[in-house]
């Protein structure tokens, strides 16, 4: 406990520092402690999940009955560790910021306040310390977001992130007062003791759906998430994207398979359908967006709903007793976390990258950043293919584990399950494709082609520190691919307090690479041997092409598509890219509507082409009842202006209203 202490006051201190001191302090001060605190939280993580003891206590703040209870074991240690790798590379991005424009007091004392927090909610061991850190986490990446108060849609973000935040909250408030019961026993080991009966078990698990999918950005809850993150500062953006929206998922998988006891079937259905649907959504919004935080932001979206389909399978097969599947697809829910803190991360800090020397964000004034920027194109590249399952990268590995377990899935005994099963793994094939897709649309017109602007032709790459950071995310992106097997394998203490069981056939395979799912006849994933086969396909390739070819070298005009005019402006562009699948999938999901205006020959105005796009969730879930809510008050102001007499028969009704109710009941 002495370690973690340390650490968490360290972040306080700083925090404490930076509101106090000048602007030349902020850079020497925060970014450092917050790396040191990272490193030392990380370690004892890595310590406890490897099998070491943990730690609790209980400190003599919080509800005066029960004190502040707090907990170490191997499921938040693995949490920990996700977290504070995403700290370490935010804070080395962070020393790299330019000290008269990007360093702020809007957001250097509030960086260590929003670590502190995200870590306290992993060693909660009771209801309030848990939701006293949630809430914690929730303001400091508020105030994070609205650091630049001055853009009006920055506090249009900020105002939609707290409305949601204040939903989740609540949502988890029932929660855990349907966990803790009469009784009112708030701590989790009390808690476990209990056996919710099925109506209080589907309300907790209903409400911990809404305050920890709200959060992590679970469809239809996601909306806050596109405007919200990339409103804040990139390396804040890196933080809420690739690590809080882990800790949202941590708050549902402690609930669903630690505290809500052995679960049932339908539990699944929830999770399951809510994440493919998520997860297609996402990605279609992503696809179809010019904006390259807002497309990260999206793929977050997706990403998510791919690791509640997990969840949501483990918690099914857990509950139909079979363990080993469910041990699949919990390692693939954990394992993509830990990928999509990685990969998500790096996309972020190479969008900030991006974002500080073009001051652009629009991807159509973007282009031919691979000549300017070589190193974070090349380190943006490795997260591009590892968010789109390329082998040998990491995001393979977890959801080539998650399809092992939707084809396990047929074997459950419920009807309701087997026919969702080949629905879910045609969604998320999709999802798959439209990954690919998108993340090749982003890269090719940012980093590709010729300039599209005066800024994207002068760019250049950012400070050293900076690369560090996205270069060791990169490799961590390249090592997660190549030691899949050993990852999962090392996820069996957490595997075995989740759900009982680890991998059935881990470390059986042929090679120490090989990742074994279930038989190492029907699902065994080696990246050595795909690496091998890929290094001697290039060679061979190179050797034929150079022996067959002419030995000298020719020059030729690049093949201009038909357009002679050399302007930038004739590349294929983002919305051109996106047109195919917006014609297909758009029209169905969005009404998507394509306008264009040719002016008759002989007239000089420019043509004109437009897209328009019908977010139903924002204008059915959201904008209607919002519309409505407001069309209720102004008819209900019409109360403030009544005379005292119409107060006072007013008043008399209600009494006999409610003494009525009283009579009835009683």
């Amino acid at each position: 406990m002495y370690v973690p202490g340390v650490a968490l006051g360290a972040l306080a201190v700083a925090a404490t520092l930076a509101a106090v001191s000048g602007r030349g302090l902020l850079l020497a001060v925060v970014y450092p402690v917050t790396a040191l605190a990272a490193i030392a939280l990380g370690a004892i993580d890595l310590a406890v999940w490897l099998g070491h003891a943990g730690f609790a206590a209980v400190l003599p703040i919080g509800l005066s009955t029960i004190g502040l209870h707090l907990r170490l074991d191997p499921l938040s240690a693995f949490f920990g560790l996700v977290i504070n790798g995403g700290l370490l590379s935010a804070s080395l991005y962070g020393m790299g910021l330019d000290h008269a424009k990007e360093l702020t007091p809007r957001v250097e004392p509030l960086f260590p306040l929003f670590a502190a927090a995200m870590n306290l909610v992993l060693i909660a061991d009771d209801a309030y310390a848990f939701l006293f850190s949630w809430e914690l986490m929730s303001l400091t990446s508020w105030a994070l977001v609205v650091a630049h108060h001055t853009n009006a849609e920055n506090r249009r973000a900020g105002h939609l992130y707290l409305v949601m935040a204040a939903i989740g909250t609540t949502a988890l408030l029932f929660a855990f007062g349907g966990l803790a019961g009469p009784a009112g026993g708030y701590v989790f080991d009390t808690i476990r003791t209990h056996t919710a009966t099925p109506m209080i078990a589907a309300l907790v698990l209903t409400t911990a759906l809404v305050g920890c999918g709200s959060k992590a950005g679970l469809a239809p809850l996601h909306v806050w998430l596109p405007l919200a993150h990339p409103a804040a500062p990139s390396h804040v953006s890196a933080l809420m994207s690739g690590v809080m929206t882990k800790v949202a998922l941590y708050g549902f998988v402690r609930i669903a398979f630690d505290l809500l006891g052995p679960p049932a079937w339908w539990w699944s259905l929830p999770p399951i359908v809510l994440g493919a649907i998520t997860a297609v959504l996402g990605l279609l919004y992503a696809v179809f967006d010019r904006d390259l935080k807002r497309v990260l932001a999206y793929s977050t979206v997706e990403n998510v709903g791919v690791i509640f389909v997990a969840l949501g399978l483990a918690l099914a097969f857990r509950a139909n007793g079979q363990p080993a599947a469910a041990a699949v697809a919990m390692a693939a829910a954990l394992l993509h976390i830990l990928n999509h803190s990685w990969f998500k991360s790096l996309l972020f800090l190479g969008a900030g990258a991006v974002l500080h020397v073009t001051g652009r964000r629009n991807l159509e004034a973007m282009g031919g950043l691979i000549h300017r920027m070589p190193r974070t194109a090349a380190f943006f590249l490795v997260g591009a293919l590892s968010i789109s399952a390329l082998p040998p990268l990491n995001g393979f590995v977890s959801e080539w584990l998650l399809f092992q377990s939707v084809i396990a899935a047929p074997a459950l005994p419920q009807s309701t399950l087997n026919f969702a099963a080949p629905t879910i793994g045609a969604m998320l094939a999709l999802a798959a494709a439209l990954a690919a897709a998108c993340f090749v649309r982003v890269y090719g017109i940012a980093f590709l082609g010729r300039p599209r602007s005066v800024e994207a032709a002068r760019a250049h790459e950012v400070a050293l520190v900076q690369q560090i950071a996205m270069g060791g995310l990169a490799l961590l992106c390249i090592l997660g691919g190549l030691l899949g097997a050993f990852l999962t394998e090392a996820l069996t203490p957490v595997l075995k307090g989740l759900v009982g069981s680890g991998l059935p056939n881990a470390g059986t395979g042929p090679t120490p690479f090989s990742l074994i799912a279930f038989e190492p006849s029907r699902s065994n994933y080696d990246a050595a041997i795909i690496v091998l086969f890929v290094a001697i396909a290039s060679v061979v390739t190179l050797l034929v092409v150079h022996r067959l070819s002419a030995r000298r070298t020719r020059r030729g005009p690049a093949w201009d598509c038909g357009f002679p005019d050399p302007s930038p402006a004739l590349q294929y562009s983002a919305a051109s890219f996106a047109q195919p699948l917006r014609r297909v999938y758009g029209a169905v999901v969005f009404s998507a509507r394509e306008t264009v205006v040719m002016p008759p020959p002989g007239d000089l105005r420019p043509a004109r082409f437009s897209v328009a796009l019908i977010d139903y969730v924002w204008t059915t879930l959201y904008v209607a009842p919002w519309r409505a809510l407001l069309r209720l008050s102004e008819r209900l102001n019409a109360l403030q202006f009544l005379t005292i007499r119409r107060y006072l028969v007013l008043m008399f009704a209600a009494l006999v209203i409610l003494l009525s109710i009283a009579a009835v009941t009683v």
